[in-house]
């Protein structure tokens, strides 16, 4: 195992971070009222539980124990998320602002695992196939952000 190493700690820091994503958009989808939204929320995060399954059969490929957990931070971040929402009221725009500032925190983890070199081969490809999807929902999200700054102006 130890040849695959960093390879599987970089597999699971990306999972840690996808399972915070999900985590995210669950409680988003329970603390927002639009139901166009809510449906959104749970698509999102259905498809990263399939990016997560997918980050962990690789790492069991390498002979790697996959993260089942988030992270640290993402258990803090959602803490504060919570509070935030019981605060704002439910507010759409904060709750979007929240889930996009989630999704450029994902996107940028999946790009510097992307950028360095413990991915090889097969884990490379997971990964990025796997990004496809983070970039989809980050883009997805940008645009909702933005789409709501332009009505409230």
């Amino acid at each position: 195992m130890s040849e695959h190493s960093s390879e599987i700690s970089t597999l699971n820091t990306l999972i840690a971070t996808t399972i915070d994503s999900i985590n995210g958009y669950e409680d988003s989808a329970q603390n927002i009222d639009n139901e166009r939204l809510r449906e959104i929320f749970r698509q999102r995060a259905n498809e990263r539980q399939e990016v997560v399954e997918n980050l962990r059969a690789e790492v069991r490929r390498l002979g790697g124990n996959p993260e089942d957990d988030g992270s640290f931070m993402g258990k803090a971040h959602q803490r504060f998320e919570d509070l935030k929402a019981a605060v704002t009221g439910r507010d759409e725009k904060a709750i979007i602002n929240e889930v996009e500032r989630g999704e450029d925190y994902l996107k940028e983890k999946f790009e510097t695992a992307l950028k360095g070199d413990e991915l090889t081969g097969d884990s490379r490809s997971v990964v990025e196939r796997c990004f496809q999807s983070v970039l989809a929902g980050h883009d997805q999200m940008s645009q909702l952000k933005h789409g709501m700054e332009a009505s409230h102006t």
